[in-house]
């Protein structure tokens, strides 16, 4: 396929805001994981939460918007010189020609939390709750439409944590179509307690830091966090940051358990490689989805030894991030690329002793080192498999 550039983008996650508190916490092995503080929650785990959403404050004209996920989104739009080289797009090729398509799991529902704690005594709920400007799945991409100006085509992807990284491939459909000439891709989802006590009801919530591919792994660690990238037809000249190749696939084996070879998660892998042009040998660096679950871990090792070998570096960063569910296919994907832009595979933190049943290359120390190409996995319910590509073309 046609490379598209990655003109800009940036992430905030429980290591702070933009890409340089991210970058500086992945060199030191820093983790944001904090034991659960979240307002309503009482429950036995660690979060990663990120400081400062409470305070954010969206425009007067966007009121109806106000919700923990478009908070989050408007601080991470407000990082990195991010709107600023959305609006230099927008200037060039025309509002309407460039596209929007976000990731999220649960958007705006901790405002429905909220509002069923104020039913009235006739079950009605509160006039200051707006469904649509804030639950709604498309409140994401509306809310983030009108701050950057857009025009061009929008839609919101919510296949749980694969969603933010299916947003890449859709955005090169889009354009390879001719449909626009540039998108914004990204996603945004904030802590609630849906997430938290749901997955605990699944007893796949950790009661420590979670440890990908540790031989004591017992489950997640929920995060929160927001990333954007803007992606452009890639200009001749030289050789820049983009992605290369992307692969989708469908397992349909279970509603919340992985194919055990994982055999949707290898085919993904090797659609991104055809895509890419690439061989399996190419890839420097593997950012693994690694949600520290047992039976994730395994079959995600199986997957990518299957298709990689054992020799390539990989790490998993939820250990410092938490798993960002809808958001954690572009909070990954901006990992890899600052690990291609400043040289560094990064330490799959919270792991101690590694599974002896699994089999990869895991990077317990971060190291600094030349990356051409990384490729990243995201991994969610009922098996919705994506895997990407970022590196620097000849």
């Amino acid at each position: 396929m046609t490379p598209l550039h990655v003109s800009a983008f940036t992430l905030t996650n429980a290591l702070g805001a933009g890409q340089a508190s991210t970058l500086d916490a992945l060199r030191q092995e820093k983790s944001g994981l904090r034991p659960c503080d979240l307002s309503e929650a009482s429950l036995e785990t660690w979060i990663g939460r990120v400081d400062g959403v409470e305070d954010v404050r969206l425009p007067a004209t966007l009121r109806d918007f106000d919700c923990r996920n478009h908070r989050l989104a408007l601080l991470a739009l407000e990082q990195d010189g991010f709107m600023d080289a959305v609006a230099a797009t927008v200037a060039r090729v025309g509002a309407a020609r460039v596209a929007l398509f976000l990731g999220t799991s649960t958007s705006g529902i901790g405002e429905t939390e909220a509002a069923y704690r104020q039913l009235g005594a006739d079950g009605r709920l509160p006039d200051s709750f707006h469904f649509h400007q804030t639950h709604n799945l498309f409140a994401l991409s509306e809310f983030c439409r009108r701050v950057l100006g857009l025009r061009g085509p929008a839609s919101t992807i919510s296949t749980a944590c694969s969603s933010s990284a299916k947003v890449f491939a859709m955005a090169w459909r889009h354009i390879e179509a001719g449909l626009c000439d540039a998108a914004v891709v990204g996603g945004v989802d904030s802590l609630c307690l849906t997430t938290l006590y749901g997955f605990r009801s699944l007893e796949l919530v950790s009661r420590q830091p979670c440890r990908p591919w540790d031989k004591d792994r017992d489950g997640i660690s929920i995060g929160e966090a927001a990333g954007f990238a803007l992606l452009t037809r890639a200009d001749s000249g030289e050789p820049a940051l983009s992605l290369m190749g992307y692969g989708e696939t469908s397992d349909a084996y279970h509603m919340s358990a992985p194919h055990p070879e994982g055999a949707g998660a290898a085919l993904a892998i090797r659609r991104a490689l055809d895509r890419a042009g690439l061989t399996a040998d190419a890839i420097d660096y593997v950012n693994l989805h690694g949600t520290s679950t047992p039976a994730n871990d395994a079959a995600e090792d199986k997957a990518v030894l299957s298709v990689l070998g054992p020799n390539v570096r990989c790490s998993s960063t939820k250990g410092a991030t938490g798993h960002t569910l809808g958001a954690a296919g572009i909070t990954e994907a901006a990992i890899c690329c600052l690990s291609i832009q400043h040289g560094l595979v990064p330490a799959s933190i919270g792991t101690r002793q590694i599974d002896p049943e699994l089999k990869l290359r895991i990077v317990r120390q971060a190291e600094s080192r030349p990356v051409r190409f990384a490729l990243t996995n995201s991994l969610g319910f009922g098996g919705s498999n994506s895997s990407l590509i970022f590196g620097v073309p000849a």
